[in-house]
């Protein structure tokens, strides 16, 4: 079951336990502005004000994963413009935030098959990885051009080349293989998968990774997720009692 926050409320930001890597489906820009009688692309620049507040708490209580879904596989279907302004955004994103970021550490990464992108948002995307890829704090992931399934594809056309190739046989296939094939490689399950604007699905994220994860759907939208709705959900997360399948 979901929790739904209905009152914003100061959470105290001290945990006993908190989760590695945390994703989020950040739902709700275009009806934020649709409330305000602004278009929607003031509700996805409202919606970067919100992902600069973010990764900045997540950095500073020690997440060490944040994986942002950005930009899905379905999202090519909404109108031409509010695309192509959403493409705008993130070049600006990754220009005007890219100093910040290094500064405090932060890695930035990118999941999903980027390659249908306009070529100056690619390069831009590639600049960034490259020049923090040494960094050793946050690794935030934006996943772009992204679908769970896709996902899950991509991974399977991988190992079925190293099959043609005799690498190994079918007995040997396992989980392991498919989790080393996907884009997130190398990074951890999330812990913990937080859905805003009262929403209660998954939308094609990570649908492999999330198997075991924690889930915390709040009603707050996106553009209006702050620390306090962070800290709420990390708060619920420390209440779970996480058995796997076993028994405590």
């Amino acid at each position: 079951m979901g929790i739904f926050n209905k009152k914003r409320k100061e959470v105290n930001p001290e945990f006993a336990t908190i989760p590695s890597h945390i994703a989020i489906i950040m739902d709700g820009n275009g009806r934020w502005a649709k409330k305000r009688g602004l278009p929607r692309t003031l509700g996805h620049k409202a919606g970067v004000e919100a992902i600069r507040g973010i990764v900045k708490e997540c950095s500073k209580i020690g997440i060490k994963y944040l994986t942002l879904y950005a930009f899905s596989t379905e999202n090519w279907k909404r109108p031409q413009d509010e695309v192509n302004g959403l493409m705008k955004l993130l070049v600006q994103y990754l220009k005007g935030e890219f100093e910040e970021l290094n500064k405090n550490n932060v890695v930035i990464n990118y999941i999903g098959n980027i390659t249908e992108f306009p070529k100056i948002c690619q390069e831009e995307l590639i600049k960034a990885k490259n020049l923090t890829k040494n960094n050793t704090g946050l690794t935030l992931n934006l996943a772009l051009n992204y679908g769970g399934r896709d996902e899950v594809l991509f991974s399977f056309k991988n190992i079925l080349k190293d099959y043609e190739k005799g690498k190994f046989t079918l007995e040997e296939l396992n989980e392991d293989m498919i989790s080393n094939n996907l884009y997130t490689k190398g990074i951890p399950d999330p812990e913990l998968m937080i859905r805003t604007s009262g929403e209660e699905r998954l939308s094609n994220f990570l649908i492999w990774q999330l198997a075991f994860s924690e889930f915390y759907f709040t009603d707050v939208l996106w553009p209006d997720f702050n620390k306090d709705d962070l800290y709420l959900a990390l708060k619920t997360f420390e209440g779970r009692d996480r058995r796997f399948g076993g028994v405590k």
